[in-house]
């Protein structure tokens, strides 16, 4: 438990501090600091491309949260990282992906409430928004009332982020093109960017879904609104695609029997093995090292080599 509250405490160091740019091994990156908006405050964003990267062709685009923690160990809180651009390059030049830049965008001080499905919240009690604002007052994630504003975090990224990708590199802007990724709370807002906007995204990869919502199963309301909201919001399961992976160490404890109630909803409403994946990796945490050794396997299902 030690361990989880330390991750939760430091979580949200790296949107507090204005250290280091990060680098890369592989391929070129890109900092825009303080990428303006008029839905959310302004935050830097990390565009990376791979080597080779050519005006000739089109390539997909894979946009990533919590940027700060994605490619480069000596930046970050806790000395780890996706290394994104490792495991991209390697997938690339291996032919086993299609070819693909990565956005990366990195979290405030709001992370909670920019990550937290809005809609699902919204249909809960005034009892149970309460329960969940006691919850995260007492992590240290809030001091006022919980407010989600997750829509306006996704229209961000499609009315303004996006067209920006689009119209200032070589990319492909069409959904089967367009995917969307992150662990954790990370990985909430990655499937709710799917299925609200299910004609912008064709694909997201959640790993470590963060199915409580706050830190804390029994008496929860939170899970069993997500499930309602899937059950009437999942894409089409005949062309987006999903990703799903758990481990069961740290946080990641919590997760196990959530997963499998969220598989029973993708089974129901006609997800099958090519367009939805569930991966369980035992004795695996809920850190950067974790999502970092199997990276490689989300990548190549949402963005297969054609």
């Amino acid at each position: 438990m030690k361990s989880i509250r330390l991750y939760l405490i430091l979580l949200l160091l790296p949107s507090l501090m204005k250290g280091q740019q990060p680098a890369v091994s592989n391929g070129t990156l890109y900092y825009i600091s303080n990428f303006e908006s008029k839905f959310i405050a302004a935050r830097d964003v990390e565009i990376w491309l791979p080597n080779g990267y050519s005006a000739d062709k089109k390539y997909a685009v894979l946009y990533m949260h919590d940027g700060q923690m994605l490619f480069d160990a000596t930046t970050t809180w806790n000395k780890q990282a996706w290394e994104v651009d490792e495991t991209a390059s390697k997938l690339q030049a291996n032919q086993q992906t299609r070819d693909f830049i990565v956005v990366g965008i990195n979290n405030s001080p709001l992370r909670h409430p920019e990550y937290f499905p809005q809609k699902p919240y919204e249909s809960l009690t005034e009892a149970q928004k309460q329960l969940v604002t006691q919850s995260l007052k007492e992590k240290g994630r809030i001091t006022d009332k919980f407010v989600p504003v997750s829509d306006a975090y996704l229209q961000f990224l499609v009315t303004e982020l996006k067209p920006y990708i689009d119209s200032h590199y070589s990319v492909n802007p069409k959904p089967d093109a367009t995917c969307i990724a992150g662990s954790s709370m990370g990985g909430l807002i990655s499937l709710y960017a799917l299925c609200e906007y299910p004609d912008v995204f064709g694909g997201a990869a959640c790993l470590s879904t963060h199915w409580p919502g706050i830190f804390a199963v029994e008496g929860n309301p939170v899970p069993d609104a997500f499930l309602n909201y899937l059950r009437n919001h999942l894409p089409n399961p005949n062309t987006n695609k999903i990703y799903f992976d758990y481990g069961d160490q740290t946080l990641d404890a919590l997760y196990p029997p959530l997963q499998q109630k969220v598989d029973e909803v993708m089974k129901e409403k006609g997800f099958d093995a090519l367009h939805w994946r569930t991966q369980f990796f035992p004795g695996k945490d809920h850190s950067e090292q974790s999502w970092k050794e199997r990276l490689a396997i989300p990548l190549q299902f949402i963005l297969p080599a054609n």
